[in-house]
């Protein structure tokens, strides 16, 4: 099968041609450097392909859906341009019924990464209906600088001590995943989002503050449900989180880990996962399976 990485130079497509590369079932359509930005090219080669994976800026990403028309290749859009879109399957397998659609659409948005741990943990409470949608929830999601792209990278691998310290950013409450975590979970209104970036390369942890207000169960039941959806699939419940998480406890996999902390009174579920992982390039690759009709786990670390 023929797949085409259309951005394969930023750090979501490095990592996803780097995987691709050692599957066997898999054919890369590339493009020479000097090609790379050419729209006649890269029409070709994704019309030419089975499916292609966008890494793209927003805008660049809209032009390459517009160069597939009228052909069969399947698209997997990893930028923020279409996880809305009313055209677009939004690429989270595990949460209830996005797995079948996925299976059978020809146009996937992939999660944001930030985003990824915020629905995994709310939809499956809205959706047993044992958390209120008008909840004014709030979001601390704490990340790995390889989230920034190469620039956050470059600027943390070469400048050392200066950046030593945790760093709060998008703190205007303006945040691009803000959207989707709002349009796929259906609460109310978006969450108050703190997402704070470290020195360290990989790894993702997001966390949210439940109060038992706006719950109608408490803590042992909350991890039921979580336990019912998240079965032997890259998303797994958690029995016995660690007294200590390190938001690198997963770094170099694809799986999330959810886990729920805290007593009757005060409760704080957590998503831990890579972000470069089950919130990028590892997410588009288990969507690629799926749209492709081959083992869901397919070159994926778990």
């Amino acid at each position: 099968m023929k797949v085409f990485v259309d951005g394969s130079v930023g750090t979501t497509g490095l990592e996803i041609v780097k995987r691709l590369e050692k599957r066997k079932d898999i054919s890369l359509v590339t493009l020479p450097e000097e090609r790379r930005k050419d729209p006649s090219a890269r029409r070709d080669a994704l019309c030419s392909s089975d499916l292609a994976i966008l890494c793209l800026p927003d805008e660049a990403a809209v032009e390459a859906v517009a160069f597939a028309e009228g052909s069969s290749v399947k698209i997997i859009d990893a930028s923020t341009a279409h996880r809305t879109a009313a055209d677009f399957t939004y690429g989270f397998p595990e949460i209830k019924g996005l797995r079948e659609k996925i299976v059978r659409s020809t146009r996937v948005a992939n999660p944001g990464c930030h985003a990824s741990g915020f629905i995994a943990l709310v939809s499956p409470l809205i959706e047993a209906g044992v958390l209120r949608k008008d909840a004014p929830l709030s979001c601390f999601s704490l990340t790995g600088y390889t989230g920034g792209g190469k620039k956050m990278i470059a600027e943390y691998e070469s400048e050392g001590d200066r950046l030593a310290a945790p760093r709060q950013y998008a703190i205007g409450q303006t945040h691009k995943h803000l959207k989707e975590m709002t349009a796929v979970t259906g609460i109310a209104r978006p969450p108050v989002f703190l997402p704070v970036v470290g020195a360290f390369p990989r790894g993702m942890q997001v966390s949210l503050p439940l109060s038992p207000e706006w719950l109608t169960c408490g803590a042992e039941e909350l991890k039921e449900v979580y336990r019912d959806l998240y079965r032997g699939g890259m998303v797994y419940y958690d029995e016995s989180p660690l007294p200590s998480m390190p938001a690198d406890l997963l770094a170099g996999k694809d799986s999330m880990a959810i886990s729920i902390i805290g007593n009757e009174e005060r409760i704080v579920a957590v998503a831990s996962f890579d972000n470069l992982g089950k919130g990028a390039s590892g997410a588009a690759i288990q969507n690629m399976n799926l749209m492709l009709g081959v083992e869901e786990i397919a070159g994926l670390k778990r």
